[in-house]
């Protein structure tokens, strides 16, 4: 459900193309809603019935088909009131669970669509929206549309067959009567679309609060540990009492509105009552019209008047569903700005072709100008470079995080945008400098990505990748639970789980960004040795700001405000007494005799 063909469509009329595979159950859910609000106002008829029989006696409508006798005619009506009460009973079960099982499923689907939908996206979708945004949509909107469908769709069946079959029936049976309770109509469907009208922008408004604050408590509890550190605790405290103060606030306009139209059309439906009650009377008096007609008529027109009242509710559910349709179909018509294409790689070589590309982030300078780097298949290279020249941001779009805005990226001599997003994924194995840890064991988090992966492989990534001795020591060993984010390892720990996982999933070409940045010397050491294993016949792109970690490399590149400036061998660009000899002196603790403005190209 990512077409944009139906774009322009209300929202109601979009969320109903999710239904339309469920035909079957809405129409027998729909039909029983109707059935069991027939048998509903069924009672009233039988009142009606139940004068006339006291009244008419022999003349009763049941004496006409041959019971006479008055307790016969009452047996006859009680048999009928129990079977009416059953039927009324077993299709309320029926068409309830049937509105609920409905809702369940929509609301399953729509969360998985629009998720999927998500995961699609660009990173610069992400970089520019909160986390809490997305959860209030992919939650809250869509578990309102769950409760719309619970009880809204029925409700609305059960107004619309109310109106017909009473207003109906009083057409038939009092014709001069009748127009007297349907006066009111008009004014109530007048009041109804003027409060939908006025009550559609503030829910709207309603649902955003609820995104913002949603955004702010996310990005709180995320970094929970800084507002410890920094004692803002008093600071946030107050910023979620402004969000959630204009989320009262914003939701109190909407519910005086909402409150306000009950009573007004609490006030029209009493008059349509009065007059129904004052001139039914006359016509009895009159002989136009029998006790037991009006009877019924006094009863019935409260059942004819009253479910306008409850639009109010109505209206109130149909208007907050909207919004949040409003919200989810937003979500899901984002267009995805970098499509998969069709190609695939059957024998990987690893071979990385960057043909004069540029880029530049939305609303940036570029980041990388007309760069143009080839890497050959098992090749191990370092990239290394001032803060911001682009080294990240390289391998980011040869992962196409990103697209590129000139030039080409080919792997094996395949422009990547030809490719399976997934094809081209599969192949690379990346472990960033911001180490991401999944909520779960340490060997869930190594074979993620690799989920057939055996106990024994799983070991032998940690094994080769520094990481098995310190698992061994943990309280559970591999099915210790790491914590949300691995918040409960260190940093050196997360680095090296990151790095097994990588191992693991036996890449083509392996990418490491920073990788060793968060470990102490000797581990850096001890991962360096498995590197050398595991770089065989594997293209590596190395991201470093610690030379050691590159040093060995077959070709190392040097970038400076997206271009690159220097390569070779570290033998080599020691001897060019450039850029990286400047930063290999500041690293190995030489006092570099390089003016101030060089050494303050490596700063961080």
């Amino acid at each position: 459900m990512k077409s944009s063909s139906i774009s322009k469509e209300h929202p109601l009329f979009r969320f109903l193309h999710y239904v339309k595979n469920y035909r079957s159950q809405v129409w027998t859910a729909a039909s029983f809603t109707i059935l069991n609000t027939i048998f509903d106002l069924a009672p009233a008829y039988l009142i009606g019935v139940v004068i006339d029989i006291v009244a008419e006696q022999e003349n009763s409508i049941i004496a006409q088909f041959g019971i006479t006798n008055t307790i016969g005619q009452l047996a006859i009506l009680s048999l009928l009131t129990l079977l009416i009460w059953t039927l009324e009973s077993l299709s309320e079960f029926i068409y309830d669970r049937l509105w609920r099982n409905l809702a369940q499923t929509m609301e399953h689907e729509l969360r998985l669509d629009a998720y999927s939908h998500l995961q699609e996206l660009e990173l610069s979708y992400f970089e520019e929206r909160s986390t809490g945004t997305f959860l209030s949509i992919l939650n809250d909107d869509i578990n309102q549309l769950e409760r719309f469908l619970d009880s809204g769709a029925a409700s609305i069946l059960r107004f619309i067959t109310t109106v017909l079959f009473v207003g109906g029936s009083f057409v038939i049976i009092a014709p001069n009567v009748a127009w007297l309770a349907i006066l009111p109509t008009p004014f109530i469907f007048w009041g109804s679309l003027a409060f939908q009208k006025r009550l559609a922008p503030l829910y709207t408004d309603v649902r955003d609060k609820a995104g913002f604050i949603n955004s702010r408590l996310a990005n709180n509890l995320s970094g929970i540990a800084t507002i410890k550190s920094f004692t803002a605790e008093t600071y946030e405290r107050e910023r979620v009492l402004v969000e959630s103060e204009a989320y009262r606030w914003s939701n109190g306009h909407a519910i005086a509105l909402s409150a306000a139209f009950y009573p007004a059309i609490r006030f029209v439906v009493v008059t349509g009552f009065i007059a129904t009650l004052f001139f039914g009377g006359v016509a009895v008096a009159n002989n136009q019209l029998t006790v037991g007609t009006y009877g019924f008529m006094v009863f019935i027109v409260q059942r004819l008047l009253w479910p306008f009242a409850s639009l109010s509710q109505i209206m109130d559910q149909y208007q907050r569903a909207i919004a949040s349709i409003n919200r989810v179909m937003g979500l899901l018509d984002t267009p995805i700005t970098i499509p998969t294409g069709n190609g695939s790689l059957l024998a990987v070589r690893g071979e990385v072709h960057l043909d004069n590309i540029t880029f530049a982030y939305n609303g940036r300078t570029n980041v990388l100008k007309n760069l143009s780097l080839h890497i050959p298949p098992g090749a191990n290279i370092g990239i290394v470079g001032a803060t911001g020249s682009g080294k990240s941001t390289l391998v980011k779009l040869l992962l196409r995080f990103y697209e590129i805005q000139g030039g080409q990226i080919l792997v094996d001599n395949i422009d990547i945008r030809e490719l399976q997003l997934g094809e081209l994924r599969r192949c690379i194995g990346w472990v960033s400098q911001d180490v991401f840890l999944f909520h779960g064991t340490v060997a869930e988090n190594i074979a993620y990505g690799s989920f057939d992966a055996t106990e024994s492989e799983i070991i032998h990534a940690a094994k080769l990748a520094e990481a098995h001795e310190f698992i061994l020591q943990l309280p559970q060993g591999y099915d210790t639970i790491v914590g949300e984010r691995g918040q409960k390892l260190s940093g050196g720990q997360r680095q090296r789980i990151a790095i097994a996982r990588a191992i693991l999933k036996d890449p083509a070409i392996l990418i490491l960004d920073e990788a060793t940045s968060a470990v102490d010397n000797e581990t850096e050491a001890a991962i360096q040795r498995s590197l050398d294993k595991i770089t065989v016949n594997r293209t590596t792109i190395a991201i470093a700001h610690r030379l050691s970690t590159i040093r060995h490399s077959h070709c190392i590149y040097v970038m400076a405000h997206g271009q690159i400036v220097e390569q070779g061998k570290h033998e080599d660009l020691i001897e060019l007494n450039g850029i990286y000899t400047s930063l290999w002196n500041v690293q190995s603790g030489y006092v570099p005799t390089h003016t101030f403005e060089d050494n303050l190209l490596f700063g961080d």
